[in-house]
């Protein structure tokens, strides 16, 4: 299994609508790890790891999010493994 570490920055409307908890639920159904976070700039930013196919979900459902959002844009990066051990909402980026 090909395991990678992406950091999604998701821009819109994601605060304020329950998209941290929505992705926590969503990456922990993928089996991922990593973090969400809300951004002072009211964007929201994920760190995730685990299988490339379960990521590349993950990424699909940021593009939607849950139902009161309005996602109007998703950047991803790939980065170095973290080793996370589970996903959890974080109050700010983990270092």
């Amino acid at each position: 299994m090909n395991f990678k570490h992406l950091d999604i920055h998701v821009f819109g409307i994601v605060q304020g609508v329950s998209f941290r908890a929505h992705t926590r639920d969503q990456a922990e159904s993928l089996g991922l790890t990593g973090y969400v976070c809300n951004e002072p700039d009211d964007t929201v930013y994920i760190e995730a790891e685990g299988a490339e196919e379960d990521l590349a979900c993950l990424v699909r459902w940021c593009h939607q999010g849950p139902p009161l959002a309005e996602v109007e844009r998703v950047d991803v990066s790939e980065g170095p493994l973290k080793r996370f051990p589970d996903f959890r909402i974080a109050w700010g980026r983990q270092v």
